[in-house]
């Protein structure tokens, strides 16, 4: 019985696959959603003219929107701290383990969506769903 379970968002179906898997197998679990803006995944063109601050509050913006449209699609309502969401800046594997390993960390459960990427594009872009099964220090499942 999980009950704290961290999911990781970035607005894909699979991770909204991923937190309706969640809440449908743990209904009384408290989640935590974490998006991690990626700073590899911008081109330096486009930090660089509209500035990093700049730059980063629109991700962070973007976010929180990405935070709502998951809950309302999956029909998450957030009552009593039921969810929690976390903004963190990095790369999304590492972010995802540190969170796992930090001191006070609760989490017993990570559930998170795989996009299935196969051959030279999950060698060139990597899998972090693989990664974070490799290191993490709990039970991860992982929905496509």
């Amino acid at each position: 019985m999980a009950e704290h379970v961290l999911v990781p968002v970035d607005g894909s179906p699979q991770s909204v696959a991923a937190l309706r898997f969640a809440t449908a197998e743990w209904p009384d679990a408290q989640f935590t959603l974490v998006k991690v803006i990626n700073p590899a995944d911008a081109d330096y063109r486009e930090r660089a003219l509209s500035g990093s601050e700049e730059w980063y509050q629109e991700e962070k913006r973007e976010a929180r929107e990405t935070f709502a449209e998951v809950k309302a699609e999956v029909g998450v309502v957030d009552d009593g701290g039921v969810t929690d969401e976390k903004i963190a800046v990095g790369n999304p594997a590492k972010v995802i383990i540190d969170l796992l390993t930090e001191d006070g960390a609760d989490y017993d459960h990570v559930v998170m969506g795989s996009h299935g990427r196969t051959g030279v594009s999950r060698i060139l872009l990597g899998s972090v769903a693989e990664e974070v099964v490799r290191r993490a220090p709990i039970p991860v499942t992982i929905v496509r």
